[in-house]
């Protein structure tokens, strides 16, 4: 059993890169939509969202030698996630936007496009163009989706680790298969030698039988 995890790439992961736009898209949206001074929403929405995309970097990093860090990790970046969810539902609700979900005329539209794009440059051309109920929808539906997403590794992260363990069930099933292997090769040498013995001690009688040696 290896030791180290192999190392995830993180760039190739749908959560991940959508997490990437969230953090662009907040932004240019705090930049357009809210006060450049006197709010301090747009530091928590901020920072939010890059903690969302940050603790995923480094959680998935820090995987590779514990599951443990692995796992806290990931949390944090789905704790920063529906926070930054809240943050924009409660720009929805204070300025009396409508909220976009199943009957909305553009709701369905919204949810294929989110589905089925999942890089900066198919969401950047739009940033400047659509105004604060399209960016807050589009925002909220890609949190629901990295929620959704984040969940479903946590799970099977966590299946993983109790099945397998952490680093230190790794090294420790490592020193024993080493041992074993060891023990192993010890045992064949020391039944060769006892074979070895016997085929000598018939090999001795046959030729005393013979007169040869006597």
């Amino acid at each position: 059993m290896p030791i180290l995890k192999n190392q995830t790439k993180w760039e190739d992961l749908f959560y991940y890169r959508k997490s990437l736009v969230l953090y662009q898209m907040t932004v240019v949206f705090c930049r357009r939509f809210l006060p450049k001074h006197g709010d301090r929403t747009v530091d928590q929405m901020v920072q939010a969202a890059r903690s969302g995309k940050q603790n995923i970097v480094e959680g998935l990093a820090d995987g590779v030698t514990s599951t443990e860090m692995e796992l806290k990790l990931l949390n944090v970046a789905r704790a920063s996630i529906q926070e930054l969810k809240e943050d924009y539902l409660d720009y929805i609700t204070v300025h009396s936007l409508v909220r976009w979900s199943t009957g909305h005329p553009r709701y369905n539209a919204l949810l294929g496009f989110c589905r089925s794009h999942n890089d900066l440059a198919d969401y950047e051309p739009h940033f400047e163009k659509w105004n604060d109920e399209e960016t807050a929808n589009c925002a909220v539906t890609l949190c629901h989706m990295v929620d959704k997403m984040l969940t479903t590794t946590l799970e099977k992260k966590e299946r993983e680790f109790t099945e397998n363990g952490g680093i230190r069930e790794r090294m420790t099933a490592a020193r024993l298969g080493r041992r074993q292997t060891q023990n192993e090769k010890i045992a064949a040498l020391q039944a060769r030698v006892v074979r070895l013995e016997a085929e000598n001690a018939a090999l001795t009688e046959k030729l005393k039988s013979k007169g040869v040696g006597a």
